[in-house]
């Protein structure tokens, strides 16, 4: 019997990993999110960049969006993540990920995609939102976020108190936990 060959470095692939990073606006995603990319040597992708203009123009209106509205953008980002991961690379993304089906849109799986829930108190998060500036949601959104939120059961939930470098350094530590 002849030994196997044996294999070229190049024919082994890496196992990609996304990581979602989820909550209402104003919980954090982006700025955790950015953090933890960076912690993880991951891309970082913006969910927001995602939204078709009409999307953007009815939350800056203080419309909020339903799940028609938000189909499209889903689909979007659900490609967008599959192209970069598709090259090798992990990646984090930001995206509020409110219902269980906009989850699984994304494909989120517990596998190879992994959810990461930033919670907080809505007093904290409103607080926030009225010193965001350049941003096109609005403060009177958070309402209609926080009712159509749809906790995580299986996610890395992980409070947002805490400052961004130590709440992606907890997230970090519990994905690898």
């Amino acid at each position: 019997m002849r030994p196997a060959a044996p294999l070229h470095p190049r024919a082994l692939r890496r196992i990609v990993v996304v990581i979602v990073v989820m909550g209402v606006s104003g919980s954090g995603k982006t700025t955790v999110g950015r953090e933890l990319a960076r912690l993880l040597g991951a891309d970082f992708m913006e969910g927001d960049d995602f939204h078709p203009p009409a999307n953007v123009a009815k939350m800056k209106a203080g419309v909020p969006l339903d799940d028609r509205d938000r189909r499209p953008w889903l689909v979007a980002l659900r490609a967008a993540v599959e192209a970069r991961s598709a090259g090798g690379g992990d990646v984090v993304v930001a995206c509020s990920a409110l219902k269980q089906a906009y989850r699984e849109a994304l494909g989120i799986d517990g596998g190879n995609v992994r959810l990461v829930y930033l919670k907080g108190d809505g007093e904290l998060i409103r607080g926030r939102l009225e010193k965001r500036q350049d941003h096109f949601m609005p403060t009177g959104l958070l309402e209609s976020q926080l009712a159509a939120l749809e906790e995580p059961s299986a996610a890395v939930s992980v409070g947002i108190e805490g400052t961004p470098q130590a709440i992606a350094a907890e997230i970090q530590r519990r994905l690898n936990g």
